[in-house]
């Protein structure tokens, strides 16, 4: 437990809150969490459920109504068939993470990790003695883990390679071509397991349609481990429904991990998550829009800042820029430093990038109005100019 570190994100949620309570006016730009309310229809399916008494255990890994529901966005979206077996429905697409890394990690095995990375991913693997190899990405090469990279990477106690796309906290998202150039490395590799990490799916605008890794490298099939969730793309980060799909016998050893922790996801909200998969998408495109708007200012706004370098992302609702100008000319030591400055001096919270793995950087979510996204880029900009 000493190797583990509380999560940053959330410790910068805490802080704003805190500030705001004793008054302070802060805008949070800290938070991973849509500013949306969850559509109503899905709400509704909710209060059904309850009047329906629908209120017990169901079993641990899922509810037969949101597993079919899970079956068919998967071929509808993505293209892909698993069975009921082949799915496990978690308290959110973390604890699926989670699960996985318990299944199959432990001391004498190694887990790859591209950087930037979400906050989560290095401590899930200490927590099962597991070593993280960190692999680091920059802007220069748009975030993105490159096949040389892999290939350098990858030796006899590889178990586990993490790919998130689009990405928290960068906005990059892998093309197929980009995929498949990875899996030809892999493929010389059979003990690898590939977690696809895509609860950023549908919050997505590049030009190429998104595509999952288990459909861009179908030959992996048997060692690829899907992962999503109802969080992001329908605003239901408290309902705390995620979900895995995967080979029949790693998805029983996950199962096998969350019955003896937290047994099934709520009953109530996975009757809910099953009338968001199933139900009208228009809300997903509506908030994807709105998002992509709120981007396209961020970013420019940042790239107009002295000292600040902003690579354009094609999804999520994070901007990823480097800040080594902008600290060089404040005398700044680091990141860390740089973002309580931006805390003190702009009422502006924002998470150091060191927190991703990422030194230099700083992660700005824009999943709040743009009335407070222009606000912010005021501040940040009347602090670092005076």
């Amino acid at each position: 437990m000493t190797r583990v570190k509380p999560s940053p994100t959330s410790a910068a949620l805490a802080l704003a809150t805190e500030l705001r309570a004793a008054g302070r006016d802060i805008i949070g730009l800290g938070a991973g969490e849509p500013d949306f309310d969850t559509p109503q229809a899905i709400k509704d399916a909710a209060i059904a459920a309850i009047a329906a008494g629908a209120t017990k255990y169901t079993p641990v890994a899922g509810a037969a109504d949101l597993k079919a529901a899970i079956q068919r966005k998967l071929q509808r979206e993505n293209g892909l068939e698993f069975a009921p077996q082949q799915i496990c429905i978690s308290n959110g697409a973390k604890q699926s993470l989670f699960n996985l890394c318990m299944a199959i990690l432990d001391e004498t095995t190694e887990a790859i990790i591209p950087a930037p990375y979400w906050v989560s991913y290095p401590d899930m693997v200490e927590l099962c003695d597991a070593k993280p190899v960190v692999l680091a990405t920059g802007i220069e090469q748009d975030f993105l883990l490159q096949p040389e990279q892999l290939a350098a990477a990858l030796n006899e106690r590889s178990r586990l390679l993490f790919l998130n796309s689009p990405s928290n906290p960068t906005g990059a998202c892998y093309s197929g071509a980009q995929l498949r150039a990875l899996g030809a490395v892999l493929a010389g590799f059979p003990d690898v397991v590939i977690v696809s990490d895509e609860i950023y799916e549908h919050i997505h605008w590049a030009d190429e349609p998104f595509v999952s890794f288990a459909a861009a490298c179908p030959n992996l099939a048997d060692r690829v481990v899907t992962v999503n969730g109802v969080s992001k793309a329908y605003a239901m980060t408290g309902w705390r429904v995620g979900y895995a799909a995967g080979p029949e016998a790693l998805i029983s050893a996950m199962t096998t991990v969350q019955s003896q922790c937290t047994s099934n996801a709520c009953s109530v909200s996975q009757a809910a998550a099953t009338a968001a998969l199933d139900g009208d998408q228009a809300a997903v495109a509506t908030m994807s829009s709105a998002y992509r708007e709120r981007h396209d200012f961020v970013v420019a706004a940042l790239n107009a800042l002295p000292g600040f370098d902003c690579r354009p992302g094609e999804g999520t609702f994070y901007a990823f820029p480097r800040v080594t100008g902008a600290m060089r000319a404040l005398g700044m030591a680091d990141d860390v430093e740089f973002v309580q400055f931006l805390l003190n001096q702009a009422d502006v919270a924002v998470v150091p990038g060191s927190a991703f793995g990422a030194p230099g950087y700083i992660r700005l979510s824009f999943a709040c109005s743009m009335d407070e996204l222009t606000e912010a880029m005021v501040r940040i900009n009347r602090a670092i100019s005076a």
